[in-house]
């Protein structure tokens, strides 16, 4: 890695794009005691003489964040969520794992400190939900006044001949993260000086878009470092991503030639996978890969399939100002399982989607109004691990979509200095561990 060049002071690009970011993580702080201000801040009385049952499924970002909200705007909820892991691994930071930054253990959370908050935990799997009830893979049923479905997302494992889930051993996705990251990192760790990372990143709309292309930086991290003879080559189905040119940028700086980016139409759309010869098949011929990183198109998570709660796009349709299900009454869907407009799919989006939800929820039992929400979000992304970039967002919802707000977008600045690349990074950081203590804490 390079030296960092004498600090200089910041350009205004760079101030204001900082003073954005400060703003975001500063609304993230303010956003508990709005809600409280929006719902009148008072004690709920029960609802029809007891107290209503509101079920939350999935306890990822969305999820754990609006189960203890709801608790927040209204301690006389009988609140539960379902979760089939008893531990829960983060895709932010995964990356990192991936690098040999941090160990797997950073990413692991318990979900021991939610009963602390008064909500129950319910360890397994929810196989559909709707007509008042969820009902688990074991048969048990959990009833509810409202249910908020957070079931992220799953994979169209068949869309690629030679592939299928079956295969994941091999050709690890590690877009769930846990054993998939583990999988991965030891293939890294497993393969030859000289050897050739080949990733796939998928089709939109995805979970987290820059995530691919930060997992790519972060892996040439580790190789710079053991095995600098590697390459990296990444075979898109797309035609540009997010932030391109801060990420081609750093990629060239920190690591010259290391990595080679192709486009869809420069042979970067992959027709078929061999996994015994560990081959990809283009229209420009065949690259081997001395381990790959197929990330499969996706989709909403399967409950929310066997549900009835998506239409033909994969995802779930809502009125977007409660989060409400179009397809099924009483059920609200956040996340990324969400079709929310134009709001990118990400852990921060997730949680705001589960407070707005929250609070709605509230006000909806009460027959009120549910208030209107700000939406934001925000995406950290990491060239090095000490050098970051980031694109924040403010969104406007309409109950039909949601849509940014104009002018309210901004991205790290092109030319910005060594010290600022380093504070984004550090920014990074600081945010999950804010996120992951309002979730877990």
């Amino acid at each position: 890695m390079k030296a960092i060049p004498k600090k200089r002071a910041a350009s205004r690009e760079e101030k204001q794009h900082n003073q954005v970011v400060n703003a975001h993580h500063s609304s993230r702080r303010a956003f508990c005691s709005g809600l409280l201000a929006a719902t009148g801040a008072i004690a709920f009385p029960a609802i029809g003489g007891y107290n209503a049952k509101v079920t939350v499924i999935g306890g990822g970002f969305g999820g754990a964040i609006a189960a203890k909200q709801l608790k927040i705007l209204n301690p006389n909820l009988a609140v539960t969520l379902i979760e089939q892991h008893k531990a829960y691994y983060t895709c932010p930071l995964s990356n990192l794992v991936l690098a040999g930054v941090v160990p797997v253990k950073t990413i692991c959370h318990k979900y021991t400190t939610l009963s602390q908050h008064g909500v129950r935990v319910v360890h397994g799997r929810a196989q559909k939900t709707g007509n008042g009830s969820v009902i688990l893979t074991d048969g048990s049923q959990v009833p509810y006044d409202r249910v908020l479905v957070a079931p992220g997302i799953d994979f169209y494992n068949n869309r690629l001949p030679g592939y299928s889930a079956k295969d994941t051993a091999r050709i690890p996705h590690a877009w769930r993260a846990g054993e998939q990251t583990t999988i991965l990192r030891r293939q890294l760790e497993a393969m030859p000086d000289g050897g050739v990372v080949i990733i796939m990143p998928p089709p939109p709309p995805y979970r987290c878009p820059p995530a691919p292309y930060e997992r790519t930086g972060l892996i040439a991290h580790y190789l710079q470092l053991h095995k600098p003879a590697c390459k990296i080559l990444i075979l898109d189905s797309k035609e540009g991503f997010s932030q391109q040119t801060l990420f081609t940028d750093g990629w060239e700086n920190f690591y010259g030639d290391m990595i080679e980016w192709r486009s869809a139409e420069a042979g970067g759309l992959v027709e078929a996978i061999d996994i015994n010869r560990m081959m990809v098949k283009t229209e420009f011929g065949e690259e081997r890969g001395d381990v790959i990183n197929y990330i499969p198109p996706q989709h909403a998570g399967e409950i929310a399939i066997n549900s009835g709660l998506t239409d033909d796009s994969g995802w779930c349709p809502i009125n977007t100002l409660t989060f409400e299900s179009t397809q099924i009454a009483g059920v609200h869907v956040i996340g990324d399982a969400a079709h929310a407009g134009r709001m990118t799919k990400s852990g921060y989006s997730a949680s705001a989607q589960g407070k707005a939800a929250a609070a709605a929820i509230v006000n909806l039992l009460q027959n009120n109004a549910p208030p209107t929400s700000n939406l934001d979000n925000i995406c950290h992304s990491l060239v090095t691990p000490d050098y970051g970039i980031s694109v924040t967002s403010a969104y406007r919802a309409d109950g039909q979509t949601i849509v940014p707000i104009d002018k309210a977008t901004s991205m790290s600045p092109r030319k910005a200095s060594a010290e600022i690349r380093h504070q984004e990074a550090r920014q990074a950081r600081a945010w999950y561990d804010s996120i992951t203590a309002e979730m877990f804490g």
